[in-house]
């Protein structure tokens, strides 16, 4: 077996160890980016090199295998690079503004060390040091929200104990609001917003608020029920961005002149986008979604290399506002 083989195999000894309910087939295709066929080999592989492998079938009806953690204990090892990149997300979670989900991304870092003998876990860390330094990892500098680590924490509490949260919200015009409401999620981009419920109300549509302009927030002994059929992912999947009004949803259409084409295509505008390049080399963007100012806010930075073509109101928003002497695209 080559080197190459034996790598792919621990790595998939390790996946079976690490989904409780074990890997299937499928699993294994698309981490390795292989047919079925040879996964079936690799799950072949496996069973051979590891006698203790367990068929299981999953709660969806297929057929999957798990490995026992003492399995590859002893095999087991940590990479320089792997310590680095906890370190860079750990980074990019504090200058996102996300502070609670940094400290709780460093204590798993630390616990992690803890189980790897004390000289060896001297060496990760002066060699992740190197590499940091070396290929210069670092969190991205930039304008953030600034959050009361007590909010966030009462929020993160909040959503997770499905409990209502009395906040004192400070309003677009300034004035201070007291609304107690029923948390779903969070949004995370360049800002953050609390997806909620008025509380009392579970017919009432999602709102949005800002995290930065909750002052105060106190949780309280009143419980909600969640809505079973709520997904934080396509809610977030109907934005452009992090904030989305309903009435602004609907297809949006982008056309990047020639010259920004091959630029364009290197972004991914929206999870759910089709490209189409027309006849003179420019390049149309699709997509369905919402959120026209933080649309409004990229496409300046396009200048006058990208036209709106629909939805009228978005066209309106950004018509007079297209540089044509930026020195470069984004």
């Amino acid at each position: 077996m080559s080197f190459a083989k034996a790598g792919e195999l621990l790595e998939l000894a390790t996946l079976a160890v690490a989904r409780r309910s074990g890997v299937s087939l499928a699993e294994i295709e698309e981490q390795f980016g292989v047919v079925e066929r040879t996964a079936q080999r690799m799950i072949q592989a496996l069973g051979r090199a590891f006698p203790d492998l367990e068929p299981v079938i999953g709660h969806d009806g297929r057929k999957r295998w798990r490995l026992p953690p003492a399995a590859i204990r002893d095999l087991m090892t940590l990479l320089p690079e792997e310590i680095a990149a906890l370190d860079l997300a750990v980074g990019m979670l504090g200058q996102a503004g996300s502070a609670i989900e940094g400290l709780a991304l460093a204590r798993l870092r630390e616990k992690i060390l803890a189980l790897v003998p004390r000289a060896k876990a001297a060496r990760l860390e002066t060699d992740q040091e190197a590499l940091l330094e070396a290929q210069g990892l670092v969190a991205r500098p930039g304008p953030r929200p600034r959050i009361d680590p007590q909010i966030a924490e009462a929020i993160t509490e909040a959503i997770k104990a499905c409990r209502c949260l009395d906040i004192a919200y400070r309003t677009q015009d300034g004035s201070l609001s007291e609304r107690r409401i029923a948390p779903y999620g969070v949004l995370l981009g360049l800002r953050r917003y609390v997806v909620a419920k008025l509380a009392g109300d579970p017919a009432a549509p999602l709102r949005q608020f800002l995290a930065n302009r909750i002052e105060r927030a106190t949780l309280c002994s009143e419980s909600f029920t969640r809505d079973p059929e709520f997904s934080i992912r396509k809610f977030a999947s109907r934005a452009f961005g992090v904030f989305q009004d309903e009435a602004e949803f609907g297809e949006v259409v982008w056309r990047f002149a020639p010259e920004a084409a091959e630029r364009a295509r290197e972004f991914e505008f929206h999870p759910d986008q089709s490209l189409e390049t027309a006849p003179d080399g420019s390049l149309l963007v699709r997509f369905e979604a919402a959120g026209h100012l933080e649309m409004c806010w990229h496409l300046y930075a396009w200048g006058d290399k990208v036209e709106v073509l629909a939805p009228p109101r978005l066209r309106e928003l950004v018509g007079g506002h297209c540089r044509y002497d930026f020195p470069a695209l984004p």
